[in-house]
């Protein structure tokens, strides 16, 4: 049993911003804390990207602290240009991340500390920073007649790029930014795309500024303070427009049309009995926060979510998330490694030595 004051559960934007602030506030890395992440290199989830998302498409990509990312070169994969980051900021500080290492369990011992299991050891720790972020847990909606479509389902977890799409008749599903660049993408090479959402989206015009985002990470954090699970950033943001946008909307490929009632097998039916036929669903549908390990502490409120005050897990303070909420975006990440660790000095107190 490996013992730790505090343990960190993932190596993505939040859980570096933590780790950086538990040294520099004197917690020893690797004896006092650990960071466990599942992934198989630095980069948290921007390893896994599609290789067409070079860096300069990347959408408000912040610095972590105490060390800038400078000259990239905004054509690269911003698979390779994160990951590359973050590999040298680990090395950099220092930072004790071991890896591969899947947390499936974190249970109370009974005794006052936590017990973090997994296939690679277990850690009895006295607090734990959550920073598992997103990626691993796509949502799927469930629409009848998924079992039955002959062609093909794939998630944005799983977007390879516009390449395997060329000739297709291809729908994407989904009102983020993420279903507009796949869609935008595969009309390129496509023989015919649809756009479907739920809801009909909300485009900004207007620049989003300091203002526009306290009141967007307002509405979040009520959500959560209530409890409820926190809704996706475009739901409060609405989409920013942009020159490729406004021409996709001009040629007819950025048209909007509702949601289908069902699949077939050869395409999609809406209520009203028109169908298209489509050999590719693209499912742009999000992510849920990848809370599964938590589980067996019961942290859930009876609206869903996890309450929090600040990054605090109400249900038991030893437990702070970040990159939940409020705090999914890298700005909002690095913001909550700070506050928790800072959270965190009051309850445990000073670390036992003095890291350098």
């Amino acid at each position: 049993m490996n013992e730790m004051a505090v343990v960190v559960v993932g190596a993505g934007q939040a859980g570096l911003a933590a780790a950086y602030h538990l040294r520099r506030r004197g917690f020893a890395p690797g004896s006092e804390y650990v960071v466990l992440d599942h992934s198989p290199r630095p980069g948290g989830a921007w390893q896994f990207r599609w290789p067409t998302l070079t860096y300069g498409r990347v959408h408000g990509m912040h610095a972590l602290p105490g060390m800038e990312l400078t000259g990239a070169d905004p054509d690269r994969p911003s698979a390779e240009v994160i990951g590359e980051y973050f590999t040298a900021y680990e090395r950099a500080f220092e930072l004790p991340v071991l890896r591969p290492v899947d947390v499936t369990a974190v249970h109370d011992d009974g005794a006052g500390a936590l017990r973090v299991d997994s296939p690679s050891g277990t850690w009895r720790t006295r607090a734990l920073i959550n920073a598992t972020g997103t990626w691993d847990r796509p949502f799927w909606p469930r629409i009848p007649g998924m079992a039955d479509f002959a062609g093909r389902q794939l998630h944005t977890a799983q977007y390879p790029g516009p390449a395997p799409f060329a000739g297709q008749r291809v729908v994407v599903v989904g009102g983020g930014t993420s279903a507009v660049q796949h869609l935008l993408e595969i009309a390129a090479v496509a023989a015919d795309t649809r756009w479907v959402t739920r809801r009909p989206p909300i485009f900004r015009e207007d620049t989003f500024g300091e203002v526009q985002g306290r009141e967007a990470v307002a509405m979040v954090e009520e959500r959560v303070r209530e409890g409820l699970p926190p809704r996706s950033v475009v739901s409060v943001t609405g989409l920013p427009m942009n020159e490729a946008m406004r021409a996709a909307r001009a040629s007819g490929v950025l048209r909007r049309h509702p949601m289908f009632e069902r699949l077939t097998p050869e395409g999609v039916r809406w209520a009203d009995g028109a169908h298209w036929p489509a050999d590719v669903i693209v499912w742009a549908t999000g992510f849920r926060a990848a809370l599964d390990h938590l589980a067996p502490l019961r942290l859930r409120e009876s609206g869903g979510g996890i309450r929090l005050e600040g990054t605090r897990v109400v249900r038991d303070p030893r437990l702070h998330l970040v990159g939940y909420g409020p705090s999914a975006s890298t700005i909002g990440a690095n913001r909550a490694g700070r506050a928790a660790v800072n959270d965190l000095l009051a309850l445990l107190g000073s670390p036992v030595s003095t890291a350098p």
